[in-house]
C-alpha cells in the first residue's frame, strides 16, 4: 500500500510544476516577439530609402563613385578685349581654364578652341563696369562662360554636361 500512497503524493506535485513551466514559456514567447518586433521596426523604420526617381539614383551612384582626376584645358594666350561705352574704352585681361574629367570631351575643347575664343570674346567684350566691379557678376560672367563652352561641346557631338568648370586664373580689368 505504501506505493500507491507515493504515487498519489506525486501526482500533484507535477500539476503544480506544469503552470509554472507555462508561465516561462509563456514569458520566453511574449519575449522573443518583442525583440523581434523591436528588430522588424528598427529595419523598416531606419533601412535607406531607396532613391524616388532614376535622376536621384543616378546622383546618389555618380556621388559614391570616386571621382577621375581633373583635366584643364588652358586658353592661352589670355584674352584681351576692350569694353565699355565708347567714350569710356576700358581693358579687360582674362585667363580662363576649362575643366572636365573625361579626355575625349578635353580633346573636344581643345580642337575647338578657335570656337569658344570667338563666343568668350564676344561675351568678354559685352561686360560693363557694373558687372566686373562685384563678385556676383564676375561670378555669373564665369558661369556664362561654361554655358558658352559647353554649347560649342554639344554642337561637336560631345556631352556638354562634362565640362565641369571654368575658371579664371587671372582678371585684370583696367
Amino acid at each position: 500500500m505504501a506505493t500507491k500512497t507515493a504515487k498519489v503524493e506525486a501526482a500533484p506535485a507535477e500539476t503544480a510544476s506544469a503552470p509554472k513551466k507555462k508561465g516561462k514559456l509563456l514569458f520566453i514567447i511574449l519575449g522573443l516577439l518583442v525583440v523581434g518586433g523591436g528588430v522588424a521596426g528598427w529595419w523598416f523604420f531606419l533601412k535607406p530609402k531607396p532613391p524616388a526617381d532614376a535622376a536621384a539614383a543616378a546622383a546618389a551612384k555618380a556621388a559614391a563613385a570616386p571621382k577621375a582626376p581633373a583635366l584643364y584645358f588652358k586658353y592661352d594666350p589670355a584674352f584681351v578685349v576692350n569694353f565699355g561705352s565708347e567714350g569710356n574704352a576700358r581693358y579687360l585681361q582674362v585667363m580662363v581654364e576649362a575643366m572636365t574629367r573625361d579626355a575625349p570631351t578635353l580633346d573636344l575643347i581643345k580642337n575647338n578652341e578657335p570656337a569658344e575664343r570667338n563666343d568668350l570674346v564676344v561675351l568678354f567684350s559685352s561686360q560693363t563696369d557694373a558687372t566686373l566691379a562685384t563678385s556676383d557678376g564676375r561670378e555669373k560672367l564665369r558661369a556664362a562662360c561654361l554655358e558658352a563652352v559647353r554649347k560649342v561641346v554639344a554642337q561637336e557631338g560631345g556631352k556638354p554636361e562634362m565640362v565641369e568648370s571654368v575658371y579664371f586664373t587671372s582678371f585684370v580689368v583696367q
